[in-house]
This record gives C-alpha cells, structure tokens and sequence, in this order.
C-alpha cells in the first residue's frame, strides 16, 4: 500500500510538472507584461481557492505569526514568477527553462542554511559542473545572458520558497497555504504596479486591458497551472522530501523545451551548445542523489564499525 501512494505521488508530481512546463509558453503567448501578468494570475488563484476552501469547508483561521509567514513566501512566490515571466520574454522559453533547471542546486545550498547543517562537499562539486553548463550556453548563445541571469535568480527564489513551504505544510493544510500564498502574492503585484513604468516592459503606462485569447490562457494559468499543481504540491511535500519533489522538478525544463519547439516552432529552435549546456546541467542535478545515497551509506558503514 505505501508503495503503490509513492508511486501515485511521483506520477502525480510528473503531471504536474508537465503542466507546469506549459506555464512559460503561456507567459508568451498572453500579451500582459511580466508584472501585470502575476497580478492576474494570482488573482484567480485566489478566487479558485477561494471557492474550493468554500467548497470543503475547510478554515482559514491562523495565529497572526503564521499568516505573516505564510504571506511573506507568498511575496517570494509573486518574485519568483514575476522574474520567470519576465526571462521568458527578454530571452525564449527554452533559455529560461534551462536557467529553471538549476533550482534542485539552489536547494542543495539553501536547505542546508535553512536547517542549520554543513553542505556536503560534493554539491558544491555539482555546483561547479552547474557553472560550467552555464558558461557554455553563455558562451555560444551570448545574446541571451540577461534573460538567463533573471532565470536564475528566479530559480534561487523557486528554491528559496520551496524548502520554507517543505516546513508550512508540516503545519498546515495545503489550501490554507495555497490561499494566503497565492493573495500575498496578488496584493504585492499590485503594490509594485505603480513603481514598475518602464523596468519591464516599453511601455510607459500599466496594461490592465486583455487582448485576443488572453482572457482564456489566463484562466488556464491561474486555474489548471496554479490552482490544482500549487495545492497538491503542497500536500505531496508533506509525504515527499523537498529535494526529491525539486529534483523531479529538473524534468520541467525537458518538458518546457519539447513543448516550446512543438508549439511555438522556428524561433523556440536553439544552437547545439545550448542543449549541450543544458544536458551538463541536467545531468549534475540527476547525478546527486545517487552520491547523497552513497554519503549516507558509507556514513552508516562508519557509525556500525
């Protein structure tokens, strides 16, 4: 029984990650800019699990401190979208999925600071092979460095937002979290609006107006890439550990780029060297849980001798 739930967990996070790897060709395709864009997003986010709260007749009854914590990884979640969406469009979905994959590897140095432990010496190894994957998509697809540095600070954010979700869920259910989450992270969209004129996009004035099909890719994003994947993400973290449901996340990227070439064609198209840079990463991602499991092992061997 508890390894058929395993099983049913990955699959489900597998899916999830699917849908999440269409989040950054939905960026593209809604004519909204990066910031006005989260703001909708997060709006119906907050409606749907509103009305799903409303539904099961769950509370949302919290002490003030943990509604303050809660909505200040909200504000984190509203960054960290807010960058992605943003690389998406100074660069392609493939570049800032690629700059996405590094995110178990944030982890790997963030988990650590978070619960007070020493990094293991072979992650900073990894963190190097990271770099060096970096260095040769920088090298061969130089136009593209501004939107990969902004994936990458989006990817810390990721990381950063996830290991201190891993220790909300212990507490909390995952619609409790998901709700106040997803309205800090819609109230502060709105609050930078007025700040933001010309940092991201040309134009000088705030775009509130929906064009064509946005009105449609919006509630796909808010609904089916928000609503369903944040929740029971958050469920699936109190059963699965953080760096396991992250390092499965490294597929995102995979799945992004496959889905990008497929739908949007000719200019989702990248040179040799990007995926070359782009396995590299993926590669070292994958590599560390087989020396985490090896570091433990040999630790286990020491501690019965």
């Amino acid at each position: 029984m508890w390894i058929q739930r395993t099983v049913k967990d990955y699959l489900t996070l597998h899916f999830i990650i699917l849908i999440w790897g269409f989040t950054a060709i939905l960026g593209l395709l809604i004519s909204l800019p990066s910031l006005e864009l989260v703001f909708y997003r997060t709006l119906i986010s907050s409606v749907g699990v509103a009305g799903l709260i409303y539904f099961k007749k769950e509370s949302l009854v919290l002490s003030s401190s943990q509604l303050v914590k809660i909505m200040g990884v909200g504000v984190l979640i509203s960054l960290h979208w807010i960058t992605f969406f943003w690389s998406a469009r100074l660069a392609t979905a493939s570049v800032c999925l690629a700059g996405m994959a590094t995110t178990s590897l944030w982890t790997a140095f963030i988990e650590p600071w978070v619960n007070r432990t020493k990094v293991k010496w072979y992650e900073v190894v990894l963190g190097v092979v990271v770099i060096s994957g970096l260095l040769v998509i920088f090298q061969f697809e130089s136009g593209y460095w501004l939107g990969l540095s902004v994936a990458l600070l989006s990817a810390f954010l990721a990381a950063l937002f996830s290991v201190l979700n891993g220790r909300l869920s212990k507490k909390h259910s995952p619609y409790q979290i998901t709700f106040y989450e997803m309205l800090a992270a819609c109230l502060f969209a709105l609050l930078m609006l007025p700040f933001y004129n010309g940092l991201m996009t040309d134009a000088q004035v705030i775009q509130w107006a929906w064009t064509d099909w946005d009105w449609l890719w919006l509630l796909i994003l808010g609904l089916i890439c928000t609503v369903y994947p944040f929740s029971v993400t958050v469920e699936l973290m109190q059963r699965l550990p953080v760096f396991s449901i992250n390092l499965t996340m490294n597929l995102e990227p995979v799945y992004g780029i496959v889905l990008a070439v497929i739908i949007l064609g000719e200019s989702e198209k990248m040179t040799p060297q990007f995926y070359l840079g782009t396995l590299i990463i993926l590669i070292s991602v994958l590599i560390y849980p087989v020396l985490n499991y090896w570091n433990k092992r040999r630790k286990a061997v020491r501690t019965l001798g």
